[in-house]
């Protein structure tokens, strides 16, 4: 059955090729650009009524060096069908466009990983004469993201860490990791990445862990029954807005003081009254952005040029 997390697990390599870092890391390949990489059709169907379809096929073609096919698989369990449908997507996707092909295989757990390696090997007796041998993306290949800068610099990985990872006792700590990283993005982009994650981790016992880091944005992903959409859903079918605007000023304020937390910022009783209090979301958005580099909890409520002290209006009770 084809999940979200399946999904995401293919289709993240053909906009974010960064991901794909491991595996050249491992080949000691240059890895490509975005500019060299362009997607073709996965169907690898002929005339005969059975069909097949590779999940992901990229066509590299960097200025240096040879062009190839990088043929990607999400692979959830053992299937002894594998053997046969990769040699098949290897060997007509080689002669269909008369180029080298790579295949790779992301799975979420090791006895998964260590099966889909390989070798799968067709022969007589002693005679092999074909051998397939997919490049692994899996718990032993695929590095632990739990330095907010890393995922920061490589989104797509961090998104792959996390779910090849999602079983794994240090899910947890990738998951802050990404979403202190992530928080230094635009509003759009955060937006994006957050979103992404939880569709990619929809299967998995991580997603809840997420949904409960996650933020209150518009959605990417209409109909996948995120956090964001369900929101978003529950708030334009009752019509609310007052109770719509209130609801999102809670979750501003809740991640305003998640942000002071993780920084180690010490939050007196009376401050985190005051912020949770705040209706104003203009104002709850100018303490989320010194809260990132807020070093008491007083940071806050700095003064503006005109020596007024900052989010003093517009406040009420919750």
């Amino acid at each position: 059955m084809v999940t979200s997390t399946h999904e995401v697990s293919h289709r993240i390599f053909a906009k974010h090729p960064e991901s794909l870092a491991p595996v050249y890391e491992a080949l000691g390949v240059p890895p490509p650009t975005k500019a060299d990489i362009g997607e073709i059709t996965p169907d690898a169907t002929e005339i005969r009524p059975l069909e097949r379809r590779v999940d992901t096929v990229l066509k590299v073609e960097p200025p240096e060096g040879e062009h190839y096919l990088l043929a990607i698989e999400a692979q959830t369990k053992r299937d002894p069908d594998k053997a046969t449908n990769w040699a098949y997507y290897v060997a007509y996707l080689r002669a269909t466009y008369d180029l080298p092909v790579l295949l790779v295989a992301v799975c979420r757990d090791r006895p998964t990983a260590d099966w889909a390696a390989g070798p799968f090997e067709c022969g007589v007796g002693p005679w092999t004469t074909q051998v397939t041998r997919p490049f692994v993306l899996g718990p032993q290949t695929v590095p632990e993201i739990t330095d907010p800068s890393a995922a920061a610099r490589r989104p797509g990985l961090a998104v792959l860490s996390a779910i090849v990872h999602s079983d794994s006792r240090r899910s947890a700590a990738i998951l802050d990791a990404v979403a202190d990283g992530w928080r230094s993005f635009d509003k759009d982009t955060v937006a994006y990445w957050f979103e992404t994650m939880e569709i990619a981790l929809a299967n998995t016992p991580a997603r809840a862990k997420w949904r409960e880091l996650h933020m209150s944005v518009g959605s990417y992903y209409p109909g996948h029954g995120t956090l964001i959409e369900e929101k978003y859903l529950e708030g334009e079918a009752k019509g609310e807005a007052k109770g719509e605007a209130k609801g999102e000023a809670k979750d501003r304020a809740t991640l305003i003081l998640r942000v002071l937390e993780k920084h180690g910022v010490d939050v007196p009783e009376d401050i985190r009254d005051r912020v949770t209090s705040c209706t104003d979301l203009d104002t709850l958005m100018l303490w989320f952005d010194r809260s990132l580099t807020a070093t008491t909890a007083e940071d806050l409520f700095a003064e503006n040029e005109d020596g007024q002290a900052e989010g003093n209006q517009n406040q009420t009770s919750a």
